[in-house]
């Protein structure tokens, strides 16, 4: 795949998750306090690159599947990826002011509402998925709710979150305890993404333990290149501040491998990504995905 067929891709399938997204805050008006409702949308339409989505509808394009079956469990996604960020963004938590180029959810909320917001996307995210799986009598989408529910979870992208915080300013911090954060902190909402849309598909057996392997790669990857990113890149592209993983001690790739050693990481979990997955004939879109994030700028 082209870098004008990927952007067009993605332009594509970016557009149909941002008028479902649309659609479902209409669906909301009288149901949801009008206070919370203002708080929980104020950070879901902020924007961003809605690449946990993107790969949704990606992947169960790809797989043969009707993307709009999996566009319910696309948009849960996106809006439990949001509220990790309201919540992320938090004083008790990484106390950032500003996110996607305007002020955290918390600045202009406050504190206890941006909680609630949170809070509040978490759970409106199963009831759109569980809605969709009920409805159809699809178990397709019944499973992937649950993989949803696995990767976002306890043992996964919360536990991640537990152990960043953890392991900030230890006094010992080696690359297993990185990979451990980042696997779940990072990857497995990712993993989350890209297996829910091959189950939206119908898919299972190698193709699925593939794009596990592919999506483990990919979230290390990701992470890499944000923790570069948050060295060197540009703030006003970034739209967050810059270097304060630095100034906090937290475990990063770029800390514990230098600058040097975090792309030669990067490059070879690229590597790695694409090699899941080049037994899938219809991969063009996935080894784009790690082609554009091993060369991102925000």
């Amino acid at each position: 795949m082209t870098k004008a067929e990927f952007s067009e891709a993605s332009k594509r399938y970016l557009g149909v998750v941002e008028r479902e997204l649309s659609a479902i805050k209409a669906g909301t008006e009288g149901s949801i306090h009008p206070a919370l409702r203002e708080a929980m949308f104020y950070s879901l339409e902020s924007g961003g690159k809605r690449l946990r989505p993107c790969l949704t509808l990606a992947v169960c394009e790809m797989l043969g599947g009707d993307i709009a079956s999996a566009l319910p469990i696309a948009c849960g996604l996106e809006m439990i990826h949001t509220y990790s960020l309201i919540h992320d963004d938090l004083p008790c938590m990484d106390d950032d002011d500003m996110r996607r180029g305007r002020p955290s959810n918390h600045k202009v909320f406050g504190e206890a509402m941006a909680v609630l917001a949170g809070d509040g996307l978490l759970s409106f995210a199963f009831e759109t998925m569980l809605g969709a799986a009920v409805r159809s009598g699809s178990p397709n989408l019944l499973a992937a709710a649950y993989e949803a529910a696995l990767r976002a979870g306890a043992g996964g992208m919360v536990t991640g979150q537990a152990a960043d915080i953890e392991y900030e300013g230890a006094d010992v911090q080696t690359e297993e305890m990185l990979r451990y954060v980042h696997r779940h902190k990072t990857a497995d909402m990712l993993e989350a993404a890209v297996v829910c849309g091959a189950l939206a598909a119908g898919a299972d057996g190698w193709i699925v333990r593939s794009l596990r392997r592919y999506s483990e790669s990919m979230g290390m990857l990701f992470q890499i290149t944000d923790d570069i990113l948050d060295a060197v890149g540009d703030e006003a592209l970034m739209g967050k501040t810059l270097g304060k993983d630095a100034a906090k001690g937290k475990l990063t790739y770029v800390g514990l491998l230098g600058l040097d050693g975090a792309r030669e990481a990067a490059e070879a979990a690229a590597d790695a990504a694409k090699e899941a997955v080049k037994d899938i004939d219809t991969n063009g879109y996935l080894t784009a995905v790690i082609d554009n994030m091993l060369t991102r700028d925000r």
